[in-house]
């Protein structure tokens, strides 16, 4: 006969045991839950329907690309396991990872490979912002179960980078043929290290170790983000321990002292490749006269806005990328602020005191209200009248913005997170893309293309750097600051890196 405690002790085990996540064994020891805050749900998980950094932040952990790049930025083998370029970079040939499978127990191979770019390049790829990224590929080529071959239209130097997030994320073609396009939208499925439990559209997702990842299973349990658009709310949680990490763009400057007076606290800042500009409607009103673009940049003391609203966390720009832009020129810069220059030229164009423009902004973004504030004084200044409107965020980037029904300037930030200035000059300038709605410039297009199909480094990065000096001198946009990525953690989350892409991988995080 058992002794009672013994009893007890063994009745306390089963029901313990009964209560571990799916795959964790029974004694395996539990890493705990971790718990985020995301600014913004971006209102689909379908990696051909995005391009919000937020997404990323939490996909990253759902899905995996044939390559990965890591905090350190380097590009490292993934759902492939090595690759080739051959052909004279017309074709690149990746050898997969065997004994893989997605979330849903569907088998990962060369099949769902071709099926996830064919998907991405076929019509409903047309539907989302990724395709235009990889409309280089020109076929997949399946040369046996874990073979492929990307047969190109020409060298792409950027693909390689390009493969290891976003649209290029690899689906599983079975679950997406079987389900509605709502259904994969709010349901995802993957092959990362987590998969997701639950939805709760602008409230939260939950996500929970997935224990036959091929890279093993991650350390923590379970994952929680939680959308709270709202920076105030979103740093209270923190400080009472209901929130472990606030994600950036979420804390504004002003409230980085604040969490670092707390002692269980710590605020991780990193250089990042965003950057933030106020982009001009180049087809209406006054701004469709480059001079008074030109004059409005000139208006505006960028750098005592970066001294005396972002506390330092910030550097000033000349172009539309940050220093980790491959493309970037350190000898290029800004337009000098230089107000009476600025009078000078609205006077030449015709402009009456008291003219008025819009600036259009991101609402839940209290840091650049800050600014947009700032912009708007300082324009004022030199005679023209700036009112602020703030959109919900979505709204802003998904319909505003694309459809061309924006204001004279408006809030747009790029994480430029291929690190190369194509991916953000070629969508902002040419003719026909979702970010270039007011602009079209035969010269700029050519250039664009011209480089795409460069092979030689030092070449194309001098093309790269025209680019930019010429989009500089048409004044397409303001460029404003390249903002460090700033993260408020708990001092309890171990194993964080802050990556300076936003691009969250928390494999080896653990909590105390």
């Amino acid at each position: 006969m058992k002794h009672p405690q013994t009893t007890k002790r063994l009745l306390l085990t089963a029901a313990l045991a009964a209560m571990l996540p799916l795959g964790m064994a029974a004694g395996a020891q539990a890493a705990g839950s971790l718990t985020l805050s995301s600014p913004q749900d971006p209102g689909s998980w379908d990696p051909i329907d995005t391009f919000l950094v937020n997404w990323s932040s939490v996909a990253t952990n759902i899905y995996d690309g044939l390559v990965y790049r890591g905090p350190d930025l380097k590009l490292q083998p993934a759902l492939a396991t090595e690759w080739q370029v051959l052909d004279e970079g017309k074709r690149l040939r990746f050898k997969l990872r065997e004994g893989v499978t997605f979330h849903n127990g569907e088998p990962f191979n060369a099949n769902a490979v071709k099926f996830t770019f064919d998907r991405l390049l076929g019509e409903d790829g047309k539907k989302g912002p990724q395709r235009s990224n990889y409309t280089v590929i020109d076929r997949i080529n399946i040369i046996d179960d874990y073979t492929v071959d990307f047969v190109l239209k020409q060298p792409d130097p950027v693909l390689l980078t390009k493969l290891s997030g976003y649209g290029a994320m690899i689906m599983p073609p079975k679950y997406v043929a079987e389900h509605d396009e709502a259904h994969v939208n709010a349901n995802p499925v993957g092959t990362g290290p987590f998969r997701m439990t639950a939805y709760d559209p602008k409230v939260s997702v939950t996500l929970e170790a997935f224990a036959d990842h091929w890279g093993g299973a991650p350390k923590l349990d379970t994952v929680t983000y939680r959308f709270i658009p709202e920076p105030a709310t979103a740093v209270a949680e923190l400080q009472a321990g209901r929130v472990d990490i606030v994600v950036p763009p979420t804390i504004p400057i002003s409230m980085v002292d604040t969490i670092k007076a707390d002692d269980r606290l710590e605020v991780v800042s990193v250089t990042s490749p965003t950057v933030y500009a106020l982009r001009f409607n180049t087809r209406d009103g006054i701004t469709a006269d480059e001079r008074v673009r030109k004059a409005l940049i000139m208006a505006v003391d960028r750098k005592t806005i970066i001294d005396a609203i972002l506390g330092g966390q910030a550097s000033q720009i000349a172009s539309f990328q940050s220093e980790l832009s491959f493309g970037y020129d350190p000898a290029m810069k800004p337009l000098p602020y230089d107000p009476e220059a600025a009078k000078a030229l609205l006077k030449e164009a015709g402009v009456a005191p008291g003219a008025a423009v819009q600036i259009d902004i991101r609402g839940n973004d209290a840091t650049f209200a800050e600014v947009s504030q700032a912009v708007a004084s300082y324009l004022g200044m030199v005679g023209v009248t700036a009112t602020i409107k703030p959109y919900e965020t979505n709204v802003l980037l998904n319909d505003i913005i694309p459809q061309g029904r924006s204001g004279a300037m408006f809030q747009q930030k790029w994480g430029g997170w291929t690190l190369d200035y194509d991916n953000t000059a070629y969508l902002m300038y040419h003719t026909g893309e979702r970010w270039n709605p007011y602009d079209s410039d035969p010269k700029l297009d050519a250039l664009l293309e011209r480089q795409r199909s460069m092979t030689d480094p030092a070449a194309r990065e001098k093309v790269l750097q025209g680019i930019a000096a010429y989009a500089a001198d048409r004044a397409l946009e303001m460029p404003l600051f390249n903002l460090n990525e700033i993260f408020g953690v708990s001092k309890r989350v171990k194993g964080f890196v802050a990556p300076p892409d936003n691009r969250i991988r928390l494999t080896d995080v653990t909590v105390d």
